[in-house]
């Protein structure tokens, strides 16, 4: 039966109205009838990913408003629009609609075809199909290995018991298998048919706001955007200013205010409409870069307007499950006090297990080292709640398991393992190889098979799970062959440290291996007599059956077990790191990078991982902050907390979210100081919650990873979202802005692509904005000499060819740029640190380039006034070609590392304005521009605009070289 509530990711224009007029739905209690779907009272939406942004009919009016909501788009079209009043017209219409026209094509076509993207990966994902058992009705059926995403009853099963192991890996991140139980009336149906013929409903809760639901859906716009916008913004008030002082200066005489306006068209050039699209099709060419690099095989970009953003990231907030680790644990060693046991040394306990169940038991006075490793390992085969799966085959292919047990293949080569933890998977395949053999389980016995091939039976009397507040957990087993009961234990160093005898090894040793990164595990046993296990099972019993605080009745009967037991050894088990996480962390940190670990899992597991995979350095302290519940337990810890120095912090998400009901601002300033964070037990709400908090108290932009559905909330909730397609599904991938396949990916998508795409597109903005101002300046001094007159210096198709094909290709060859090859950038992570300052676009440098344009239209303008002596119309020709010059020129000046395609666009846009003379009559005198008057003047004039900006760029290398220009030589 399918409940599943998403809300949907498409939002009509009309939003507001709807919530205005009609009231928020009240979410009901359900009553869903098995096999009767008429009956159902109320419909629910279809469980559908959708991921779109739009749909047919708000595609043209959505993209239009997300391209006039800045203010640069908004301004040309009132300029546009201005030109159709003959008082205020300038030029040709087209000199204005025409630019403004192919920007919105553009960007409609871009829209288009990454709408069409999420549409075909929405299909992808919803056109998975399952099994209904019935053409009316809600039975479905679920095989093994099959994803279903919906809540479901669990009505009945194949195997006998009705037991059945699931994953909600898309839910909490956690990859391990959680034992379900069948409904106990339908589980007893004699045959599967009988599930249609029964008359039942399920009685369900309402709807609740929890990790089954990611909401929302948005436009992300980068920082460099809005940065631009602003900039964009100074240049508009720059403009008005410079607008009212020609008014001024012609005396406000006559119709002024129509003056005014009009000057403000005439110098409307000085903020570029091609802006937008160069930077946009720049955005795009990144994309394509980072989708062809032969380096990070597999890498998709899914929003292809904030590539830069990668280039200044801050923070970076990681999940743990499948990003950092592969959650593959594999035994690494075994610590019995005295002698230790690895990888390369398990031969001999194996052959120790042989040589013990070859031998006849004898009594021993002190016990040898071989029955010891006897004891170890059974003690870890039997203390477990890992069951034993078969499948059946035929003819080597996997089939579903249709009748009995019997019907099985108990081979070895059949058999998995399944259980709540990959920790206990990994402790029984490790006893299978070497010779003790978990082969069978139900609910009341297992049987273990020893290296010759004996069945082992073990009852089992007791059994008692491990919990977070316990950290243990135990089983009490009778020995079929000699009746023997034995209460065997396993857990946390913090929780077994007090219940074993004395020893003075165990904590040293727990040390060692926490700094290696395993995950350790105590194992303890006591053997009871009859007469104790009665007098405890007694006593057990009478604990469940009370009213009153059962759960601390039941707790203080299991600890009177749990005293003076024989410690048997200690276990390391690895969980197997993605490759090349540690390299990659530590790239990551010497670029300025701050890592925050945001994991669902305990608190323990998560320090681990994070000593393992280096987050934290080895000579590094970690202050684990104590759980607290209330406002003066977490001002405590807090002081406590801030008197630690270069520490890093570990800390739950209970206590994470009383900090922040009472502390916030205190704590995310405290924690922003640390050199890395790891907070566990996170719930997705948290995870998001903190990439907010970030972005609030910091300004800095943030970057979110990971690869599971729990991880969509905390990706979509950053500046920059980065999903890994892994093991735990497509959700994270699809809902991120890139999608990568290995973590160790991420190295070379910041500190080369992010960077470059950063640098080129902040040249590139800067250097489009010069283009307009020296042209405008070049008006403003036209218009001054003569008069303060509103005519245009340039019109027609002067105009659009300036911003087309005269200039256009060599600017935007600028996307090809780089200061440093991509093998230097990933050695000297620390290029990347400078890019988080904002320092390649930022005031300054606007400043600089304003001066620049300023100065070169001023000399182009006024060299070509004192340079012509006869017609006004070879002020034009000599004027604007130098202007043609001078952008080509400039274009190289900018240029720090040459690529052949910039030679071939600065050499097509010469070559379209040479040939486009011949027929520019209408502008130029041709019999002029083919002397050797023309061609000198323009020389001399180009010479003095751009010679003196090389001479600078040569001296400031020289003296003062930037960090690129180090390595470059």
């Amino acid at each position: 039966m399918i409940f599943f509530l998403p809300w949907s990711l498409s939002r009509s224009c009309c939003e507001c109205l709807v919530h205005t007029c009609r009231r928020k739905k009240e979410l009901k209690v359900r009553t869903v009838w098995l096999g009767h779907p008429e009956k159902c009272e109320e419909k629910y939406p279809k469980n559908a990913i959708k991921n779109q942004k739009y749909n047919i009919v708000t595609f043209v009016p959505g993209v239009l408003y997300q391209q006039f909501k800045f203010f640069l788009n908004l301004y040309f079209l009132v300029v546009a629009c201005s030109q159709f009043v003959p008082s205020l017209k300038i030029g040709y219409l087209y000199t204005y609609w025409a630019p403004l026209g192919f920007v919105l094509a553009v960007t409609m076509v871009r829209e288009a075809v990454d709408e069409v993207r999420r549409c075909r990966r929405d299909k992808e994902m919803n056109s998975q199909l399952y099994s209904k058992l019935t053409v009316r009705g809600d039975h479905n059926k679920v095989r093994k290995n099959q994803r279903i995403p919906a809540d479901i009853i669990f009505l009945r099963t194949s195997e006998k018991t009705g037991s059945c192991f699931i994953r909600t890996d898309q839910l909490d991140g956690e990859t391990d298998w959680k034992l379900r139980i069948a409904v106990a009336c339908t589980q007893r149906l004699p045959a599967l048919g009988d599930l249609f013929s029964i008359s039942a409903y399920v009685y369900a809760q309402k709807p609740e706001l929890d990790i089954h639901s990611f909401e929302g859906n948005f436009t992300r716009v980068g920082l460099l955007d809005l940065e631009l916008n602003r900039l964009t913004k100074a240049l508009f008030l720059a403009q008005v200013v410079l607008s009212v002082v020609m008014v001024a200066l012609q005396g406000f005489l006559g119709p002024w205010f129509r003056n005014l306006f009009r000057f403000v068209v005439l110098f409307s050039y000085i903020i570029p409409i091609s802006l937008r699209v160069n930077l946009d099709m720049g955005k795009s060419a990144y994309g394509w870069m980072i989708m062809k690099d032969e380096n990070i095989p597999g890498t998709v970009v899914r929003t292809s307007t904030i590539p830069e953003e990668l280039g200044r990231l801050v923070y970076l907030l990681t999940d743990k499950t499948g990003t950092l680790t592969q959650n593959e644990m594999v035994f690494k060693r075994l610590h019995l006090g005295t002698v230790s046991y690895g990888t390369d040394t398990m031969d001999e306990i194996q052959s120790h297990i042989i040589q013990s169940y070859a031998q006849t038991p004898a009594p021993k006075v002190r016990k040898s080292v071989s029955s010891r490793i006897h004891e170890a390992v059974k003690a870890i085969a039997l203390c477990h709640n890992v069951t034993p799966v078969y499948e059946s085959r035929v003819n080597g292919v996997s089939t579903e398991p249709e009748s009995t047990e019997a019907d099985q293949d108990f081979s070895d080569d059949n058999r998995t393992y399944q259980a709540s933890s990959p920790d206990e998977v990994a402790l029984v395949r490790w006893t299978e190889s070497v010779g003790l053999t978990l082969v069978n389980r139900d609910l009341t016995s297992l049987q273990l098979k020893t290296p010759a091939g004996h069945i082992l039976t073990y009852y089992i009397l007791q059994i008692f799970p491990f919990t977070s507040e316990s950290k243990r957990m135990g089983i009490i087993v009778r020995e079929e062959a000699t009746g023997d009961i034995t209460f065997y234990m396993k857990g946390a160093d913090v929780a077994m440290a007090s219940i074993v005898q004395y020893n003075d090894w165990l904590e040293e040793e727990c040390g060692n291996m926490a700094r290696e990164g395993l995950r350790t595990l105590v194992v303890a046993k006591k053997s009871l007599t009859e007469e104790q296990y009665q007098d405890f099972e007694s006593r057990y019993n009478q604990a469940k059956l009370s009213i009153h605080d059962r759960a601390l009745k039941v707790a203080a009967v299991v600890e009177s077990l749990e005293r003076e037991m024989e410690l048997l050894c200690l276990t390391g088990v690895e969980d197997q790191l993605q490759a090349d996480v540690r390299p990659t962390l530590e790239l990551l940190r010497n670029a300025g990078i701050k890592i925050w670990m945001l994991t669902g899992d305990k608190l323990e597991t998560a320090t681990c991982i994070a000593k393992s995979s280096h987050l934290v350095s080895r000579n590094q302290d970690i202050h684990v902050f104590r759980p607290v519940s209330n406002r003066g337990e977490a001002h405590l810890e807090l002081n406590s907390f801030r008197r630690k120095h270069d520490c890093a912090l570990v800390i739950s998400g209970d206590s994470l979210e009383v900090c922040l009901r009472y502390y916030e601002h205190e704590f995310v300033e405290l924690a922003c100081q640390c050199p890395a964070v790891v907070c566990c037990r996170c719930s997705p709400t948290q995870k998001a919650q903190i990439v907010r908090l970030l972005q609030q108290h910091t300004d800095n932009r943030t970057c979110a990873i990971g690869d599971g559905g729990n991880d969509v909330s905390m990706i979509q909730a950053a500046d920059c979202g980065i999903g890994i397609e892994g093991k735990e599904g497509k959700q994270a991938s699809l809902a991120a802005d890139f999608s990568i396949t290995q973590f160790k990916h991420i190295g070379r998508l910041l500190m080369v692509h992010g960077r470059n795409s950063y640098k080129r597109s902040a040249a590139l903005g800067q250097f489009v904005m010069h283009r307009g101002m020296i042209i405008s300046t070049m008006q403003a001094v036209f218009s001054s000499i003569f008069y303060f007159a509103s005519v245009p210096l340039y019109q027609g198709f002067l105009m659009v060819g300036y911003a087309t094909i005269y200039t256009m290709f060599p600017v935007f060859s600028l996307v090809l740029d780089q200061d440093v090859k991509p093998e230097m950038a990933l050695l000297y992570p620390e290029l990347y640190k400078d890019l988080t300052k904002g320092r390649s676009l930022s005031f300054k440098t606007f400043l600089i380039w304003v001066l620049i344009s300023v100065y070169q239209g001023g000399i182009l303008m006024y060299g070509a006034l004192v340079l012509f002596d006869q017609e006004f119309v070879h002020v034009l020709a000599i004027s604007f070609t130098a202007l043609i010059l001078t952008e080509l020129l400039m274009v190289a000046l900018m240029v720090r590392t040459w690529h052949w395609l910039m030679v071939v666009a600065e050499l097509i846009s010469l070559g379209c304005y040479l040939a486009s003379l011949a027929f520019l009559n209408e502008y130029f005198d041709l019999s002029f521009i083919t002397t050797r008057v023309f061609l000198w003047k323009v020389c001399v004039i180009t010479l003095v605009s751009c010679l003196p900006l090389y001479i600078i760029k040569y001296l400031k290398r020289k003296f003062s070289p930037p960090s690129y220009s180090k390595l470059s030589s």
